[in-house]
């Protein structure tokens, strides 16, 4: 017992909404925002444990040629949902305040026929549930299978590469780091780590213009 609750109480401070969200049912007529999340009643729902291209994501077919796989996939998830009722098992929720679900019509796990489709992947980063999925569609070479794609996580990284020249030239250099136990510090250019440390905003951390501005966000500086 002396093990476990730190551990319990170390979860719901990291994990407050998600543990609060999970176990929610939210169904009813929804609008696709793109391959991988959905609206219901202006709910923003994100499909738990698959990743879809994003929408201005191209890829490449069996012939070399450039499609629009990022299009095809929020058309595919519209197609399915088109005049029905769909409804989503809430796991949680990510760090935007979107619901991580599971959606079904009737019986069919919409998660899971997305990647069967090969027009998501299985979001092994957060869950390993659609890994068979995944598998029977690049054997199968559907969806992005057929030819040559980017991993949309991956995409999006590239995406940001942009924006973050474009922060460090706007003189905003200090980097927000958020390390394996979920602390916040901060890195200024003379920081031992400075070099060493990435700004990864999927995780939540991000750049900041000055140590007061740092640190009215909760973040320390480094030790």
């Amino acid at each position: 017992m002396r093990i476990l609750v730190p551990l319990v109480l170390f979860a719901f401070v990291l994990m407050p909404f998600q543990i609060a969200a999970a176990g929610q049912i939210i169904s009813g007529a929804a609008v696709v925002s793109d391959g991988d999340s959905l609206k219901i009643d202006q709910k923003r729902i994100r499909l738990f444990g698959i990743d879809a291209p994003e929408k201005g994501q191209t890829c490449l077919d069996k012939n070399g040629n450039v499609w629009s796989c990022g299009a095809a996939a929020q058309a595919q998830l519209a197609e399915y949902l088109r005049g029905q009722n769909v409804t989503c098992a809430v796991t949680g929720k990510d760090r935007y305040q979107r619901f991580l679900a599971i959606c079904t019509l009737g019986k069919t796990d919409l998660n899971a026929r997305m990647v069967s489709d090969g027009l998501a992947l299985a979001y092994r980063r957060y869950s390993k549930s659609y890994a068979a999925q995944e598998r029977q569609a690049k054997e199968r070479q559907k969806g992005v299978w057929q030819g040559k794609f980017t991993a949309p996580w991956d995409w999006r990284s590239g995406q940001r590469k942009a924006e973050l020249s474009e922060v460090a030239a706007s003189g905003c250099v200090i980097k927000g780091n958020i390390n394996s136990k979920g602390a916040r510090i901060y890195h200024t250019p003379s920081s031992v780590w400075y070099s060493r440390t990435k700004v990864t905003l999927e995780k939540g951390e991000r750049w900041f213009c000055s140590k007061k501005e740092a640190v009215a966000a909760g973040w320390r500086a480094a030790r």
